[in-house]
């Protein structure tokens, strides 16, 4: 039924472009017989509605792989740099989050370490709502930033990076087997913000998984057994999304390409001073409006990233 809905929505906009384009084009007959202002002002209305239902059918051609409408889970971490990249994190976490509170979707904490003096040191988010992983997805990589720090008396000009990792979220029917000696789990007590269980019980839990060392911490459920369900559930996501990549790694090397993620080779630079410019290293889109993008407008970014996979 899933798929159905999926397929029924791709033939409907496609019979709403076609009707929207019949209408436009009887109007553009008839302007070329008779010059008619009114008529002349209706064709531009129309033609701007075409124009965006076009572009809103084409986002939807683009989010049409096999994980783009699962939910996901957002993962921040800051790289060396110390206080200054903690900041960073947290602004790129506020980033984040105000993308995602604009398209409707759900946030849940799973796990928040807060920074020393400022910022944080990792973030673990959930995030609910239609084609969720498919907007997200091309957020993953490390981001940099340049600034003059705030924390720097002597006003200089600093670089940071923070990697985001984002992953569709699986449900359990996902087929991962997991035995018992490859598990290490952790219970500790809950640290950061919270609600009243948070800091009160050891209801955190951590399960790391020895083989491959993917560790997930959760803490936002009420209780060890909530913790541990969840936790085991991102696990599980992880090393399917693991088995994924390697599997696409492979496929890429078939082709005799090479796209490695890695520490240090930036998607994406965020320049504060000396000029305002954020520009995506991967598919040179770039703006000035440096403010709107940390307020969360990233839909230009993502937009570009999607049309460059089918190039």
């Amino acid at each position: 039924m899933a798929s159905l809905n999926v397929l029924k929505a791709y033939v409907d906009g496609s019979h709403r472009l076609e009707v929207a384009y019949t209408n436009l084009f009887d109007i553009y007959e008839m302007l070329k017989v008779e010059e008619d202002h009114e008529l002349h002002e209706m064709f531009e209305m129309e033609y701007e509605s075409f124009e965006e239902q076009l572009e809103a059918f084409e986002i939807q051609v683009l989010l049409s792989s096999e994980y783009d409408q699962s939910n996901c889970i957002l993962e921040l971490h800051p790289g060396a740099g110390g206080t200054e990249s903690c900041d960073w994190a947290e602004i790129l976490y506020r980033m984040y989050t105000k993308y995602a509170t604009s398209k409707g979707f759900k946030l849940e904490v799973l796990d928040y370490l807060p920074g020393d003096v400022a910022g944080l040191k990792s973030v673990t988010v959930r995030i609910e709502g239609p084609m969720a992983y498919g907007y997200l997805k091309s957020e993953k990589g490390v981001h940099r930033l340049v600034r003059i720090s705030p924390f720097d008396s002597g006003g200089r000009r600093h670089t940071s990076f923070a990697s985001v990792d984002i992953i569709p979220e699986f449900n359990d029917k996902v087929e991962i087997v997991l035995e018992d000696k490859d598990l290490e789990i952790e219970t500790m007590r809950s640290s950061g913000a919270g609600g009243q269980h948070v800091n009160k019980t050891d209801s955190a839990v951590r399960i790391t998984h020895i083989p491959t060392g993917i560790s997930v911490k959760n803490q936002n459920g009420r209780s060890q057994h909530d913790n541990k369900e969840q936790a085991m559930l991102i696990l599980k996501s992880k090393l399917y999304q693991k088995e994924v990549e390697a599997q696409m790694q492979k496929m890429a090397e078939i082709k005799g390409e090479s796209k490695l993620i890695e520490w240090g080779s930036q998607i994406r630079s965020y320049v504060f001073q000396p000029y305002k410019l954020v520009k995506d290293n991967r598919t040179n889109y770039e703006t000035t409006d440096v403010q709107g993008v940390m307020d969360g407008k990233l839909d230009d970014f993502v937009f570009a990233y999607l049309k460059s996979l089918v190039k």
